[in-house]
């Protein structure tokens, strides 16, 4: 549960903001409009805005696509680690 708050609370990039805002602005047009499957479909941008899946899902969430701004590796050192 608390990687969950911190994936919430922490690492807003624009893209992530992007998803959240875009989504939410689907959820409510579409809540006007009376287009159900809209809602859903917004309601999974949002969610991966809110909970940081961006990723294929949250499948590359702290994997190797997930990276860390103080990472100094280069391409060849992960190929070594993987």
């Amino acid at each position: 549960m608390k990687n969950l708050k911190q994936r919430v609370l922490t690492g807003w990039p624009l893209s992530r903001l992007l998803y959240l805002g875009l989504g939410s602005a689907f959820v409510v047009n579409s809540a006007i409009t009376e287009q159900w499957f809209g809602m859903a479909f917004g309601a999974y941008f949002a969610s991966m805005g809110l909970f940081a899946f961006e990723c294929a899902f949250a499948n590359c969430f702290g994997s190797n696509c997930a990276t860390d701004a103080d990472n100094k590796h280069n391409s060849k050192e992960l190929m070594r680690e993987s």
